[in-house]
């Protein structure tokens, strides 16, 4: 005999009506604390409600979520309730980026050495130029620094070789105090940050050091308790580096068959993703057969979410085919795109244009002109996923085109 709440469950994925939501968003690298995810929901949440007739409130988190919040929305003429938690990893990121200046520079060298020695970098430039800069970014920034501060230093050494020769050393103290303050102004200019992003991934050559699979585990026990849950949806959201922890967690979960038949539609959104940088390194296996395998899954519903005007990601670029290992029978992700130019009103776009990572953030916000795309409606709105986009035909400006240089799903 079913329980009520089974055939509730079967009734919303047959109907794609939700009335109870779990969401669970896995960040990118970064390490601001997560209670600012809830503030930027609850003011981009109010800015949508206010262009597309929502009433969005939040409200206090149920259960015994890390971190999170509820959601009580009226959208599309009928009430939802959602509950969203925040996968926390941003410690980890935290501890990869307590390094010194001199440390910083040595992973430069190692980083640069790994992409271009890898040739894993001219591969990612036939994708997108844009991720590519922004990779080259936080080099050029960091080794101009350097210059700036070997400048200074010959200058302050010319002017103290007036008063004796043997001062003129003196000027070497000039390089750490302006490269020091060039760090404590990299709120503002990200190139430490970038550095220690992309360095990240460099380390283990595409692997995942034993920390982040530990933390992954974690996050999938998360998502199977939602599993087992009274929810009609349970919805993984992975934005930027977050997109491809997803992968990982969301594989592990299907493999091991703990997407119960009887239970919520399992849906993922993945935003402006990064995948390419990691699985075009020699060693993401684990990636790169976790990407074929969830490619083929019936137990979910994958979409994926890029914009052009976003330059760092991997914009419409399918990250199972341009990483080699499209299988036989691929159906996932469906790839389209957020199309800022057209989403976004004229003078919000002159605005953001250059704004290249609050523009990495968009998908989280709101939209003047939503055109399909509203994160809101996603997160708090009547629809699974899978209804929402069901018939949705993926962006005819997509990348399919095999790219990497290392394809193998196994050491």
């Amino acid at each position: 005999m079913q329980s009520g709440q089974e055939r509730g469950r079967q009734t919303a994925r047959a109907t794609g009506r939700v009335h109870r939501r779990h969401v669970f968003y896995i960040p990118g690298y970064d390490p601001i604390p997560p209670r600012r995810y809830r503030e930027l929901y609850r003011k981009e949440a109010a800015a949508q409600a206010h262009i597309s007739g929502h009433e969005i409130a939040l409200v206090p988190a149920q259960g015994k979520a890390r971190f999170g919040w509820g959601v009580a929305a009226r959208i599309e003429g009928q009430a939802v309730e959602a509950e969203v938690t925040v996968l926390v990893w941003s410690d980890i990121v935290k501890g990869s980026m307590a390094q010194g200046i001199l440390a910083t520079y040595a992973q430069l060298i190692r980083t640069a050495a790994v992409y271009i020695g890898t040739g894993a970098l001219f591969r990612l430039m036939r994708l997108r130029k844009g991720p590519v800069i922004a990779a080259l970014y936080p080099v050029g920034f960091l080794l101009a620094q350097l210059a700036l501060a070997l400048l200074a230093a010959w200058l302050a050494g010319r002017a103290l070789a007036l008063w004796h020769p043997w001062v003129a050393w003196g000027g070497l103290l000039a390089v750490p105090v302006v490269l020091e303050g060039f760090r404590r102004v990299d709120g503002k200019l990200f190139a430490y940050y970038l550095m220690h992003d992309y360095a990240w991934s460099a380390r283990w050559l595409g692997a995942n050091p034993p920390e982040l699979e530990a933390r992954m585990a974690e996050f999938g026990e998360a998502i199977a308790g939602a599993l087992q849950g009274d929810c009609d949806e349970v919805l993984v959201v992975g934005h930027s580096s977050g997109a491809h922890l997803a992968v990982m967690v969301l594989a592990d979960l299907i493999r091991a068959g703990r997407v119960p038949e009887g239970g919520p539609a399992l849906a993922f959104l993945s935003l402006g993703q990064v995948v390419p940088m990691v699985s075009f390194l020699p060693r993401a296996w684990r990636l790169r057969a976790d990407l074929a395998y969830l490619s083929t899954r019936g137990e979910l519903f994958w979409l994926d979410v890029t914009a052009p005007g976003d330059g760092c990601a991997f914009a419409l670029c399918d990250p199972v085919s341009v990483s080699g290992v499209a299988p036989e029978g691929k159906r996932w992700p469906l790839v389209i795109s957020a199309a800022f130019t057209q989403t976004l009103s004229a003078a919000r776009w002159r605005a953001l244009r250059w704004r290249f990572f609050r523009l990495h953030f968009q998908y989280l916000c709101a939209f003047d002109h939503p055109n399909g795309y509203d994160y809101f409606a996603i997160t708090a709105g009547p629809a699974t996923l899978a209804a929402r986009f069901a018939g949705r035909a993926p962006s005819p400006a997509r990348i399919e085109r095999a790219v990497s240089g290392y394809r193998s799903v196994r050491p």
